[in-house]
């Protein structure tokens, strides 16, 4: 689902077309296509577009890590007890006191009156990092695959302006942010982002009532893989309706049995995630959203050689608010609260076990270029309960885990074309 920001770059318009005189004042006995004939041969031939982006950034940490990472812990090794294993903290921009490189974008789509079809490859280590479930090559290749380059391939069949069926590997409909970069007000990431799905592999359609209300329903397999780990297939729906002008709600909701299994799968290992999206521009240069999630997995839980089941639970919810100051110049608030107290998502304090943190974000946003070039500065706080003893989430500057919350400053260029 991609959200509507508050536009902070110029208005774009079609210009006018050049008045250009006939060749010849002599009379002609050509039949000359009619207006409504070319538009119609223009529609069954179809458009091809080509669009894209990069980004790069710098990051600094206000704890300065001696490791230079954003990631903080998830506790000691379980080989080596006395080294501690890096977190999950942030999603992408996971390194301080460097420059880095984040994606680069390759997008071409073909659309008709009846075909879309779209090829969405991406490179860099943040395409690496959002595409994980395809490290291993389809046919069970060695550790690198161009599987990985694959952000989207989809094929959409429009059997009317209301009805259509898409099929292949597309971008999740869960939650309110998105990988690109230029889509989000905000250029970190937040942990609803980062604990859900990023993509689906399968086949879903989706039925029109109106403009402003929808229903899609589709079968996938499980979360973020190009293989599925057994034979059943996951569920995925999600319902758009749209109360009032310029004010959107998106109800989303997966399950999945995400057990791994041979032959036959085992009934009763769930994973479903309700998701809620909203958005209102409540003027032209104010603009509010919200996503809150609410999610359970049953598992299996082996204690002293006997197996039990077990259902988690987590959830969190974040507020958006951007405002924009003129056409070059907007500003950005994400406030964001995630509770894994369970263990059940990447969300785990020092020890291993998990927690809840509390995230606080600003980013400004300059469009330059008549708007392919865009400058976020950025500020993000993370704060995790304290626990109690020496040993933290993040690192400082000796390389030890002392402190609960991180605070980190990027300067993020995006280009966009």
């Amino acid at each position: 689902m991609n959200p509507v920001f508050a536009e902070v770059y110029p208005d774009y318009t079609d210009k006018p077309k050049a008045k250009t005189q006939p060749s010849s004042t002599q009379p002609t006995d050509e039949k000359k296509p009619t207006e409504e004939q070319e538009k119609k041969e223009k529609k069954e031939e179809g458009k091809i577009t080509f669009s894209g982006y990069l980004d790069t950034y710098y990051m600094f940490n206000f704890n300065n890590p001696a490791s230079r990472s954003n990631l903080g812990t998830s506790g000691p090794s379980s080989d080596v007890p006395s080294v501690m294993t890096p977190g999950n903290a942030r999603a992408f921009d996971q390194k301080s006191g460097q420059f880095s490189l984040g994606l680069i974008q390759t997008k071409v789509a073909y659309t008709n009156d009846k075909i879309d079809a779209v090829a969405d490859l991406t490179f860099g280590p943040n395409a690496d990092i959002g595409n994980y479930g395809n490290v291993v090559g389809p046919l069970g290749g060695g550790a690198t695959s161009t599987s990985l380059a694959i952000k989207q391939a989809y094929l959409t069949y429009k059997f009317s302006n209301k009805f259509s069926v898409t099929a292949g590997q597309f971008g999740t409909h869960i939650g309110y942010e998105v990988i690109d970069a230029p889509v989000n007000f905000n250029y970190s990431l937040s942990n609803l982002f980062n604990n859900g799905p990023f993509y689906h592999v399968g086949a879903k359609a989706q039925y029109s009532f109106s403009d402003r209300a929808y229903l899609m329903a589709g079968v996938v397999n499980n979360i973020d893989n190009l293989n599925d780990n057994n034979k059943a297939k996951g569920i995925i729906s999600q319902f758009f309706f749209s109360p009032a002008t310029n004010w959107n709600v998106y109800v989303n909701w997966m399950g999945s049995n995400e057990r791994t299994a041979t032959g036959k799968t085992p009934k009763g290992y769930y994973y479903s995630l309700f998701d809620l999206t909203s958005t209102y521009q409540i003027s032209d240069k104010f603009y509010l959203g919200l996503n809150a999630a609410y999610g359970t997995n049953k598992v299996e839980i082996t204690e002293t050689n006997t197996a039990r089941s077990q259902t988690n639970k987590w959830g969190g919810a974040a507020i958006y608010s951007n405002y924009a100051f003129s056409e070059v110049f907007g500003l950005g608030v994400r406030y964001e609260y995630f509770d894994n107290k369970e263990g059940d998502r990447a969300v785990v304090d020092a020890t291993g076990k998990g927690t809840s943190v509390n995230s606080f974000t600003v980013t400004g946003n300059f469009t330059l270029a008549d708007g392919h070039l865009i400058i976020k500065p950025e500020f993000r706080l993370d704060a995790y309960p304290k626990l109690a003893g020496s040993v933290q989430k993040f690192e400082d500057s000796d390389g030890n885990y002392t402190k609960n919350s991180q605070s980190t400053f990027g300067l993020h260029a995006i280009v966009k074309f």
